[in-house]
């Protein structure tokens, strides 16, 4: 009898640790990986590039100076940090985008940004809007993404690095590995 508990033990243990680290649905990782860029670019190029912080030791010197160093506010480690904390309560503005031609999917913002944006679009047709279930699912996986990859993404966007998304989405975090990325989404 005891070892029919232990052997159902190991089998309900097995089984609960295969499903708890099941396979990450790849479309929606890596949609919700291209629209954390596309977030937080919108929201870079919002700053004032003339806006500055001080970052550095707030030490004096020995010669009574402090040694501090002025970076641009928009790509500073606090500014990012920032963007970061507020990034995934944008994925209500995505929607499943199924593209007409290639029948592929992939989650796309189809809301307009509240200063006026009339951007490009896709038209409405395309997209599926399955209720708040299906943004909270592409909110989870930005959650998880931000948590894993906080750094990274903190040190691209600092650096200013020109490719983020083909760095962070297919380099970093293998999330869009194969993915077929147009010049427009680089």
């Amino acid at each position: 009898m005891a070892s029919w508990i232990i052997q159902m033990t190991v089998v309900v243990l097995s089984v609960f640790i295969n499903s708890s680290q099941g396979k990450r649905d790849t479309m929606l990782y890596c949609s919700a990986c291209r629209a954390i860029v596309d977030e937080l670019n919108y929201s870079i190029s919002q700053v004032d590039p003339k806006k500055t912080i001080n970052i550095g030791s707030f030490r004096l010197n020995p010669d009574g100076t402090i040694k501090d160093k002025k970076v641009p506010f928009a790509r500073s480690e606090t500014h990012l940090s920032e963007l970061l904390d507020g990034v995934c309560g944008s994925m209500s503005d995505y929607a499943l985008h199924v593209d007409p031609d290639t029948q592929q999917k992939q989650y796309r913002r189809f809301a307009p940004r509240g200063n006026g944006d009339t951007g490009d679009f896709p038209d409405f047709k395309n997209f599926q809007f399955d209720g708040p279930e299906a943004s909270n699912v592409l909110k989870f996986a930005c959650e998880t993404i931000v948590e894993e990859l906080e750094d990274d993404i903190i040190s691209l966007f600092s650096k200013n690095t020109k490719h983020v998304v083909e760095e962070l989405c297919n380099i970093v975090s293998d999330y869009c590995k194969g993915a077929n990325l147009t010049k427009e989404e680089l």
